[in-house]
Protein backbone atom coordinates (compact mmCIF):
# COMPACT_ATOMS: atom_id res chain seq x y z
CA UNK A 1 0.00 0.00 0.00
CA UNK A 2 2.86 2.38 0.91
CA UNK A 3 4.30 1.96 -2.58
CA UNK A 4 1.07 3.16 -4.13
CA UNK A 5 1.02 6.29 -1.96
CA UNK A 6 4.68 6.99 -2.72
CA UNK A 7 4.03 6.58 -6.40
CA UNK A 8 1.14 9.03 -6.43
CA UNK A 9 3.17 11.53 -4.35
CA UNK A 10 5.98 11.28 -6.87
CA UNK A 11 3.56 11.80 -9.75
CA UNK A 12 2.00 14.77 -7.97
CA UNK A 13 5.43 16.33 -7.45
CA UNK A 14 6.28 15.81 -11.13
CA UNK A 15 2.96 17.29 -12.24
CA UNK A 16 3.45 20.27 -9.91
CA UNK A 17 6.96 20.90 -11.26
CA UNK A 18 5.76 20.60 -14.84
CA UNK A 19 2.96 23.07 -14.13
CA UNK A 20 5.38 25.52 -12.46
CA UNK A 21 7.77 25.28 -15.43
CA UNK A 22 4.95 25.76 -17.93
CA UNK A 23 3.62 28.83 -16.10
CA UNK A 24 7.07 30.42 -15.80
CA UNK A 25 8.04 29.56 -19.39
CA UNK A 26 5.18 31.63 -20.84
CA UNK A 27 6.74 34.97 -21.75
CA UNK A 28 10.29 33.87 -20.82
CA UNK A 29 11.54 34.96 -24.27
CA UNK A 30 9.87 38.38 -24.02
CA UNK A 31 11.24 38.92 -20.51
CA UNK A 32 14.80 38.15 -21.65
CA UNK A 33 15.24 35.13 -19.36
CA UNK A 34 16.73 32.82 -22.00
CA UNK A 35 20.36 32.94 -23.07
CA UNK A 36 22.56 30.98 -25.45
CA UNK A 37 25.89 29.27 -24.78
CA UNK A 38 28.21 27.96 -27.48
CA UNK A 39 30.18 24.71 -27.39
CA UNK A 40 33.10 24.64 -29.85
CA UNK A 41 33.48 22.00 -32.56
CA UNK A 42 37.11 21.16 -33.27
CA UNK A 43 38.77 19.72 -36.36
CA UNK A 44 40.70 16.72 -35.03
CA UNK A 45 43.55 16.83 -37.56
CA UNK A 46 44.44 20.50 -36.98
CA UNK A 47 42.97 21.36 -33.57
CA UNK A 48 41.22 24.36 -35.12
CA UNK A 49 37.83 25.50 -33.92
CA UNK A 50 35.62 25.16 -37.01
CA UNK A 51 32.25 25.87 -35.44
CA UNK A 52 30.06 25.72 -32.37
CA UNK A 53 26.73 24.35 -31.23
CA UNK A 54 24.28 26.93 -29.87
CA UNK A 55 22.67 25.67 -26.65
CA UNK A 56 19.75 27.41 -24.95
CA UNK A 57 19.67 27.97 -21.18
CA UNK A 58 16.97 29.47 -18.97
CA UNK A 59 17.50 31.63 -15.89
CA UNK A 60 14.07 31.96 -14.31
CA UNK A 61 13.52 34.59 -11.57
CA UNK A 62 11.13 32.13 -9.87
CA UNK A 63 12.79 28.76 -10.50
CA UNK A 64 16.46 29.69 -10.82
CA UNK A 65 18.60 28.09 -13.51
CA UNK A 66 16.41 25.48 -15.20
CA UNK A 67 18.30 22.83 -17.18
CA UNK A 68 17.19 22.06 -20.76
CA UNK A 69 16.27 18.47 -19.88
CA UNK A 70 13.62 19.94 -17.54
CA UNK A 71 12.17 22.73 -19.66
CA UNK A 72 12.58 21.57 -23.28
CA UNK A 73 10.12 18.62 -22.93
CA UNK A 74 7.54 21.01 -21.44
CA UNK A 75 8.19 23.49 -24.25
CA UNK A 76 7.65 20.69 -26.78
CA UNK A 77 4.39 19.50 -25.21
CA UNK A 78 2.92 23.00 -24.99
CA UNK A 79 4.13 24.23 -28.38
CA UNK A 80 6.25 26.94 -26.72
CA UNK A 81 9.25 25.32 -28.43
CA UNK A 82 8.19 27.09 -31.65
CA UNK A 83 8.76 30.70 -30.43
CA UNK A 84 11.69 29.60 -28.22
CA UNK A 85 13.35 27.77 -31.12
CA UNK A 86 12.90 30.79 -33.37
CA UNK A 87 14.45 33.07 -30.75
CA UNK A 88 17.46 30.74 -30.36
CA UNK A 89 17.94 30.61 -34.13
CA UNK A 90 17.78 34.42 -34.41
CA UNK A 91 20.24 34.84 -31.52
CA UNK A 92 22.67 32.32 -33.04
CA UNK A 93 22.35 33.92 -36.50
CA UNK A 94 23.10 37.40 -35.13
CA UNK A 95 26.13 35.96 -33.36
CA UNK A 96 27.30 34.16 -36.51
CA UNK A 97 27.01 37.44 -38.45
CA UNK A 98 29.03 39.25 -35.75
CA UNK A 99 31.74 36.58 -35.84
CA UNK A 100 31.84 36.78 -39.65
CA UNK A 101 32.36 40.56 -39.43
CA UNK A 102 35.15 39.97 -36.91
CA UNK A 103 36.97 37.84 -39.48
CA UNK A 104 35.73 34.36 -38.51
CA UNK A 105 33.70 33.87 -41.65
CA UNK A 106 34.20 30.10 -41.82
CA UNK A 107 32.78 29.36 -38.35
CA UNK A 108 29.70 27.08 -38.57
CA UNK A 109 27.00 27.57 -35.95
CA UNK A 110 24.59 24.67 -35.34
CA UNK A 111 21.15 25.21 -33.82
CA UNK A 112 18.90 22.42 -32.50
CA UNK A 113 15.39 22.11 -33.89
CA UNK A 114 12.65 19.82 -32.65
CA UNK A 115 10.15 17.71 -34.55
CA UNK A 116 7.44 20.05 -33.23
CA UNK A 117 9.10 22.93 -35.09
CA UNK A 118 9.48 20.86 -38.28
CA UNK A 119 5.75 20.11 -38.20
CA UNK A 120 4.86 23.78 -37.97
CA UNK A 121 3.53 24.72 -41.41
CA UNK A 122 5.27 28.12 -41.39
CA UNK A 123 8.64 26.78 -40.12
CA UNK A 124 10.67 27.18 -43.33
CA UNK A 125 9.18 30.63 -44.03
CA UNK A 126 10.05 31.72 -40.49
CA UNK A 127 13.61 30.40 -40.85
CA UNK A 128 13.96 32.30 -44.13
CA UNK A 129 12.69 35.47 -42.43
CA UNK A 130 15.15 35.05 -39.54
CA UNK A 131 18.06 34.57 -41.98
CA UNK A 132 17.04 37.76 -43.79
CA UNK A 133 16.46 39.82 -40.62
CA UNK A 134 19.83 38.82 -39.11
CA UNK A 135 21.83 39.31 -42.31
CA UNK A 136 22.62 35.62 -42.54
CA UNK A 137 20.70 35.01 -45.75
CA UNK A 138 23.84 35.51 -47.84
CA UNK A 139 25.94 33.28 -45.59
CA UNK A 140 23.39 30.58 -44.75
CA UNK A 141 26.02 27.88 -45.32
CA UNK A 142 27.46 28.89 -41.94
CA UNK A 143 24.20 27.95 -40.19
CA UNK A 144 23.34 24.31 -39.51
CA UNK A 145 20.07 22.93 -38.15
CA UNK A 146 20.38 19.86 -35.94
CA UNK A 147 17.66 17.29 -35.29
CA UNK A 148 18.02 14.13 -33.20
CA UNK A 149 17.84 10.82 -35.02
CA UNK A 150 14.97 9.49 -32.88
CA UNK A 151 12.86 12.58 -33.70
CA UNK A 152 13.55 12.17 -37.41
CA UNK A 153 11.90 8.78 -37.33
CA UNK A 154 8.46 10.28 -36.61
CA UNK A 155 7.96 11.21 -40.24
CA UNK A 156 10.86 10.74 -42.64
CA UNK A 157 8.84 11.77 -45.72
CA UNK A 158 7.88 15.10 -44.15
CA UNK A 159 11.44 15.66 -42.88
CA UNK A 160 12.79 15.03 -46.40
CA UNK A 161 10.45 17.68 -47.79
CA UNK A 162 11.34 20.25 -45.11
CA UNK A 163 15.10 19.57 -45.33
CA UNK A 164 15.01 19.96 -49.11
CA UNK A 165 13.49 23.43 -48.66
CA UNK A 166 16.01 24.33 -45.94
CA UNK A 167 18.88 23.21 -48.17
CA UNK A 168 17.48 25.44 -50.93
CA UNK A 169 18.02 28.37 -48.51
CA UNK A 170 21.68 27.30 -48.29
CA UNK A 171 21.49 25.85 -44.76
CA UNK A 172 23.31 22.73 -43.55
CA UNK A 173 21.44 19.83 -41.92
CA UNK A 174 22.91 17.70 -39.09
CA UNK A 175 21.59 14.48 -37.54
CA UNK A 176 22.23 14.59 -33.78
CA UNK A 177 22.68 11.59 -31.41
CA UNK A 178 23.32 9.32 -34.38
CA UNK A 179 23.25 5.60 -33.63
CA UNK A 180 20.60 5.79 -30.90
CA UNK A 181 17.50 5.78 -33.12
CA UNK A 182 17.36 2.00 -33.58
CA UNK A 183 16.17 2.85 -37.02
CA UNK A 184 16.38 1.56 -40.54
CA UNK A 185 19.31 3.23 -42.24
CA UNK A 186 17.23 3.65 -45.39
CA UNK A 187 16.28 7.17 -44.31
CA UNK A 188 19.89 8.31 -44.81
CA UNK A 189 19.48 7.92 -48.56
CA UNK A 190 16.21 9.85 -48.56
CA UNK A 191 17.33 12.89 -46.61
CA UNK A 192 19.59 15.69 -47.86
CA UNK A 193 22.05 15.69 -44.94
CA UNK A 194 25.53 17.12 -44.34
CA UNK A 195 26.74 15.81 -40.99
CA UNK A 196 26.18 12.85 -38.67
CA UNK A 197 26.94 13.49 -35.00
CA UNK A 198 28.02 10.31 -33.21
CA UNK A 199 26.15 9.95 -29.93
CA UNK A 200 28.30 10.34 -26.83
CA UNK A 201 27.23 6.93 -25.48
CA UNK A 202 29.51 5.37 -28.13
CA UNK A 203 32.30 7.93 -27.69
CA UNK A 204 32.34 7.43 -23.91
CA UNK A 205 33.54 3.83 -24.18
CA UNK A 206 36.15 4.35 -26.88
CA UNK A 207 39.55 3.03 -25.88
CA UNK A 208 38.20 0.48 -23.38
CA UNK A 209 35.35 -1.25 -25.19
CA UNK A 210 36.01 -2.96 -28.55
CA UNK A 211 32.27 -2.90 -29.35
CA UNK A 212 32.19 0.92 -29.14
CA UNK A 213 35.21 1.04 -31.43
CA UNK A 214 33.40 -1.19 -33.94
CA UNK A 215 30.23 0.94 -33.90
CA UNK A 216 32.14 4.20 -34.40
CA UNK A 217 34.19 2.62 -37.19
CA UNK A 218 30.96 1.47 -38.90
CA UNK A 219 29.37 4.94 -38.59
CA UNK A 220 32.48 6.55 -40.11
CA UNK A 221 32.44 4.05 -43.00
CA UNK A 222 28.72 4.64 -43.56
CA UNK A 223 29.15 8.43 -43.51
CA UNK A 224 32.13 8.20 -45.86
CA UNK A 225 30.12 6.12 -48.31
CA UNK A 226 27.29 8.67 -48.28
CA UNK A 227 29.62 11.66 -48.53
CA UNK A 228 28.69 12.97 -45.07
CA UNK A 229 30.96 14.61 -42.49
CA UNK A 230 31.10 13.32 -38.91
CA UNK A 231 31.32 15.07 -35.52
CA UNK A 232 31.89 12.97 -32.40
CA UNK A 233 29.95 14.27 -29.37
CA UNK A 234 30.88 14.20 -25.70
CA UNK A 235 34.66 13.83 -26.06
CA UNK A 236 36.09 14.13 -22.55
CA UNK A 237 39.42 12.29 -22.49
CA UNK A 238 42.67 12.16 -24.47
CA UNK A 239 42.08 8.38 -24.86
CA UNK A 240 38.77 9.00 -26.65
CA UNK A 241 40.36 11.65 -28.84
CA UNK A 242 43.28 9.37 -29.75
CA UNK A 243 40.85 6.59 -30.71
CA UNK A 244 38.81 9.00 -32.87
CA UNK A 245 41.95 10.29 -34.54
CA UNK A 246 43.09 6.73 -35.28
CA UNK A 247 39.67 5.86 -36.75
CA UNK A 248 39.83 8.92 -39.01
CA UNK A 249 36.98 10.93 -37.47
CA UNK A 250 36.95 14.49 -38.81
CA UNK A 251 35.67 16.61 -35.92
CA UNK A 252 34.70 16.49 -32.26
CA UNK A 253 33.10 18.46 -29.46
CA UNK A 254 33.09 17.89 -25.71
CA UNK A 255 34.50 18.96 -22.34
CA UNK A 256 38.03 17.96 -23.39
CA UNK A 257 38.04 21.10 -25.56
CA UNK A 258 35.48 23.30 -23.85
CA UNK A 259 32.24 23.38 -21.93
CA UNK A 260 29.46 25.48 -23.49
CA UNK A 261 30.50 29.12 -22.91
CA UNK A 262 29.03 32.60 -23.50
CA UNK A 263 29.66 34.18 -26.92
CA UNK A 264 32.06 36.76 -25.43
CA UNK A 265 34.28 34.01 -24.04
CA UNK A 266 34.34 32.20 -27.37
CA UNK A 267 35.15 35.48 -29.15
CA UNK A 268 38.09 36.02 -26.80
CA UNK A 269 39.36 32.51 -27.51
CA UNK A 270 39.05 33.04 -31.24
CA UNK A 271 41.16 36.18 -30.91
CA UNK A 272 43.84 34.48 -28.80
CA UNK A 273 44.06 31.12 -30.49
CA UNK A 274 41.69 29.35 -32.84
CA UNK A 275 43.41 26.08 -31.89
CA UNK A 276 41.93 24.11 -29.01
CA UNK A 277 44.16 21.02 -29.25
Amino acid sequence: EGAVIFYSEQLNAQAAERHAIEQALHGAVERGELFVLYQPVVEIATGRMTGAEALVRWQSPKLGLVTPDRFIPVAEQTGLIVPIGEWVLATACRQAAAWAQAGHADLRIAVNVSVRQLRDASFVDRVEAVLRETGCDTVAARIALEITESELMHDVAHAAEVFTRLKALGLLVYVDDFGTGYSSLAYLQRLPLDVLKIDQSFVRNLGNDPAAQTVVKAILALAGGLGLQVIAEGVETETQLAALRELGCGAAQGYLFSRPVPAEELSARLQETPRLL
